[in-house]
């Protein structure tokens, strides 16, 4: 026996047969014994309807300025969330398993104040604990919980898969599945390489990358919790047969393990190639080079909430003048021009360059710490393709690269073979 946090998201659950479905997969898994917790979110699409409602009604009332109450938002989107959790349970418990519904606030899941992308201080699992030690399953409403001001505060889009990891950490869960469309991680998008593969483990840190990097499959905060609690995470797809086989198998089921690289017997030097669209690149020309230069021109950018991402500084011969090169998320592009302006002669430079539609693709693979040549193995691929480089990141893991946007499938499918990824 072994206690298991299961969490669905909103295309899992997107009707009221999916949602029996669902059930279905809970289902097998109490019936093997194990004591369960579940994780949901809204129906697929009910967010987005409740956001629009939620930002319509200013403008509905006539009033000037499109703001509104935070707190009021979270009251609105968090709803989505509370019905899918009352629906699953009455799903279980029609088909004879006892479960009930908690709400963020019932658990209680303490959170600070930043309504609308809050972030997890505490959960008490005791009573979740007591409760699935009697055979019941516990249905949480996910993406919500309380704050400090005792208002219900949500935690920003994709939050579900946190919730879930905060949970199967507090109440100690020997797994958390993440059930989702997919069924599993996958060494790139097999949208744009059919040969991609699906890789039967991965490390909490390869993971984070890739999905800080732009694979969609988890939300990086749940990865980034994941890591610090070691909290073993299944990717699985909820479309399988729940009664399928393998699918009860406990040790090796379908899916992706995601778990300390201490797990993974053989790592290989590349796991996975990942990419992300919509990156925009701004250079400051001829900036005055002296202290603080630096700080005067992403301490604004960080006050605007701007991700700043490759960062190039290239200085002058006569070391007088530099010119700093950075990107930013396109949709912050013209917010981050605009913040730099109003800076520009406190900072000191003479000329603002921009230009959106750029693509970060990267490759990621813990197995690069012991093996060189990495680097050179990609910028070779890309140049025999005739694919350019802007701007290059590295860490221990991963060798971020900056290109055009046309590029993109081509410099995936590239790394991709020139890695071997397509043979193993």
């Amino acid at each position: 026996m072994a206690r298991i946090v299961m969490k669905f998201g909103g295309t899992s659950v997107a009707d009221i047969d999916r949602i029996h479905n669902v059930a279905r997969h809970v289902k097998r898994e109490t019936d093997a014994g194990h004591e369960v917790a579940v994780v949901v979110s809204a129906m697929s699409g009910k967010t987005n309807e409740l956001v629009g409602w939620a930002q319509a009604m200013p403008r509905a009332t006539g009033a000037e300025s499109p703001f509104f109450d935070a707190r009021e938002y979270d009251a609105i989107v968090a709803s989505g969330e509370q019905v899918t959790s009352g629906l699953l349970a009455i799903a279980l418990q029609s088909m004879g398993v006892d479960a009930r519904s908690w709400q963020g606030w019932q658990i209680p899941i303490r959170t600070d104040n930043a309504h609308g992308a809050a972030r997890i201080e505490d959960i008490d699992g005791s009573e979740i604990v007591r409760r699935m030690g009697t055979g019941q399953v516990a249905v949480v409403a996910g993406f919500q919980g309380i704050g400090p001001d005792n208002r219900i505060a949500t935690l920003g889009r994709g939050g579900s898969d946190t919730s879930a990891v905060a949970v199967a950490a507090a109440v100690k869960a020997d797994r958390c599945d993440i059930y989702t469309d997919v069924d599993g991680v996958y060494t790139t998008d097999p949208r744009i390489e059919p040969k991609a593969r699906r890789l039967p483990k991965i490390s909490f840190e390869e993971m984070l990358e890739m999905a800080s990097l732009g694979a969609k499959v988890l939300q990086v905060r749940s990865v980034e919790l994941a890591m610090v609690h070691k909290v073993r995470t299944f990717v699985r797809s909820s479309f399988e047969d729940p009664d399928a086989p393998g699918m009860g198998d406990f040790d090796n089921p379908p899916g992706t393990l995601i778990c300390d690289e201490d797990e993974i017997v053989e790592q290989q030097v590349v796991t996975g190639i990942a990419y992300a669209k919509d990156e925009a690149q701004i250079s400051l020309r001829r900036v005055a080079d002296r202290p603080g230069v630096s700080a005067g021109i992403f301490g604004p950018l960080a006050e605007a909430n701007i991700n700043v991402d490759m960062i190039v500084q290239n200085i002058s011969e006569d070391g007088s003048r530099t010119d700093m090169t950075f990107t930013v998320p396109s949709g912050d592009l013209e917010k981050a021009v605009s913040v730099l302006e109003k800076v520009r002669e406190t900072i000191g430079f003479d000329a603002i360059q921009s230009e959106a539609g750029l693509v970060k693709v990267s490759v990621i693979g813990i197995g690069m710490r012991s093996h060189a040549g990495v680097a050179a193995i990609a910028f070779k691929a890309l140049a025999e393709k005739g694919i350019n480089i802007r701007a290059i990141t590295t860490s221990e893991i991963k060798i971020s690269i900056l290109i055009d946007g046309p590029y993109a499938e081509l410099a995936v499918r590239t790394l991709h073979s020139v890695y071997g990824l397509d043979k193993q």
